[in-house]
């Protein structure tokens, strides 16, 4: 138990001094800036991947990803037209 305590509080001052510096590193313009232009870059590749797959499936003749929800969208409004129009039904036979 003696040495499991003596364990403990040296991985918490090493865990303590570690993530202090990590912090400050963390924090610095050295690399927040070069950090948020690679995001930035991953995010616009990432668009122009996402748009030459709908370019291509558009090609092939199949559905986008786009496409298919909008079509779920109309789904989900003729199911909610025809329920209204159930209830009506119901409402007046009655």
């Amino acid at each position: 138990m003696v040495i499991w305590d003596q364990w403990k509080k040296g991985f918490d001052a090493w865990e303590g001094a570690t993530a202090k510096l990590l912090e400050e590193v963390l924090k610095s313009p050295l690399v927040t800036g070069p950090t948020g232009t690679l995001l930035a870059t991953a995010m616009k590749m990432k668009t122009a991947a996402d748009a030459a797959k709908a370019t291509w499936w558009a090609e092939m003749g199949l559905s986008t990803k786009r496409d298919q929800e909008r079509v779920l969208h109309l789904l989900n409004q003729l199911q909610s037209k025809v329920m209204d129009l159930e209830e009506k039904l119901d409402s007046k036979s009655h």
